[in-house]
């Protein structure tokens, strides 16, 4: 009997997922496998936040899959080793993972095709992280873009894969010991923010059936909850298949704004595949020296800069683990620009706290902000007074995440 192991990692859900339905359509049983990296663990990524999310993803998943007649192990350790003597255990003969951006991902998926070459397991690495493949759009005379009008243009213009239904019905290894789903404090020490939402595929298409019904026209107009669409924290973990998004928004109207935003994702994830250093180094250098204020970054972290409209982000961010994209870069250029600040500082501070933070998203808009990356106009600054007026005009943002402000 042919078994398939599909190794999962940012690419949480049953619906649009090529690497599943490959193994679906290529093996006689499939089973799950999730491997808690005890490199990450360790790391920045590892974030309270993120990991919370992570693991009601994790249960939703594993749920999905025992639905449909299969099951999701879990396991620790190196994710290579783990996968390797996993697919031995279960006589596997094809290992499937999806392909991904980072520099560790690179090496990861570089590791795998040796240890599986040497294994005799059959390894295919899938797309499904982005809308379209870092690397498949690239201009002449450069393997990758590093401005995104040219890009959003042939983004639009290209041809998308094919969506995969979720699989109806899969049947699994005997004699499988999926292993618990752990809880957070046996993985990482820290709390979650308390207004964290909940994880996973189930609550991801739940949301997106409302958003995509009643809130995709409004979207990006304001500050306000009905004009965004809180998918972001999803799409990283990938609880909702971005290409299903981008083919779903694209067919009704009011949906350019939206849809333009998948497409700043993409961007992002094939700038960071060429440009491994993106979280850490200019893409282009224009500043001699930033600002050394410690106070004045501790108080941009804490939301009291006096400041109402960038304060009000920051806050958001320390409670629910997120903030609108607006929010965002209103506060990053504040920091950069008006505080003098290093992106970088920036930068991690919101990797720290984000649900959604996502490598290259974060490094990207921070660059973006900075003028050191993909902004033909680096010298740009969005003033706090200019963007609360068109973007929060009667304050009601402002008054929602400042208590202090309520009676005003």
């Amino acid at each position: 009997m042919a078994t398939a192991v599909v190794l999962f990692t940012r690419d949480l859900r049953v619906h649009d997922h090529p690497a599943l339905s490959e193994a679906a359509a290529g093996a006689d049983a499939v089973v799950g496998l999730f491997v808690f990296d005890d490199t990450i663990l360790a790391s920045a990524f590892a974030a309270p936040n993120r990991v919370a999310f992570m693991l009601d993803c994790l249960r939703d998943l594993r749920g999905s899959l025992e639905q449909r007649g299969s099951a999701l192990a879990i396991r620790r350790g190196d994710v290579v080793e783990e996968a390797i003597a996993f697919a031995r255990h279960c006589r596997a003969d094809r290992l499937l993972v999806s392909g991904d951006v980072s520099a560790f991902a690179h090496r990861r998926e570089a590791r795998l095709a040796q240890a599986c070459d040497e294994a005799g397991i059959d390894l295919r690495v899938m797309p499904g992280v982005t809308v379209v493949d870092p690397g498949e759009l690239a201009p002449g005379g450069s393997d990758h873009y590093r401005v995104f009008t040219p890009y959003w243009r042939r983004w639009r213009a290209a041809r998308w894969r094919p969506m995969h239904r979720a699989p109806r019905r899969l049947a699994t290894a005997s004699g499988l010991k999926p292993g618990r789903v752990p809880s957070l404090e046996a993985l990482i020490d820290g709390r979650p923010a308390a207004g964290l939402p909940q994880g996973g595929e189930t609550a991801a298409r739940a949301l997106a059936e409302r958003w995509l019904r009643s809130g995709l026209r409004r979207y990006g107009e304001q500050l306000g909850d009905d004009a965004t669409s809180r998918l972001s924290p999803y799409l990283h973990f990938g609880c909702i298949s971005p290409l299903e998004l981008a083919r779903r928004a694209a067919d009704r109207s009011g949906a350019e704004e939206f849809v333009r935003q998948l497409c700043w994702r993409d961007f992002f994830h094939q700038l960071l595949a060429a440009n491994p250093g993106l979280a850490h180094h200019d893409l282009r250098p224009r500043r001699a020296a930033w600002s050394g204020d410690d106070q004045a970054l501790a108080d941009w972290k804490e939301g009291a800069t006096g400041v109402p409209i960038v304060d009000a982000g920051m806050r958001q961010l320390l409670r629910e683990g997120w903030m609108p994209n607006r929010a965002r870069l209103i506060a990053a250029s504040f920091l950069v620009h008006d505080l003098g600040v290093d992106w970088r500082l920036g930068a991690r501070h919101f990797f720290d706290h984000l649900v959604d933070g996502d490598l290259a998203n974060n490094a990207g808009n921070w660059q973006w902000v900075a003028g050191t990356a993909a902004n033909p106009r680096p010298n740009r600054v969005l003033s706090p007074d200019a963007q609360a007026r068109r973007f929060d005009p009667g304050g009601a943002y402002v008054r929602r995440h400042l208590p202090e402000l309520r009676r005003a």
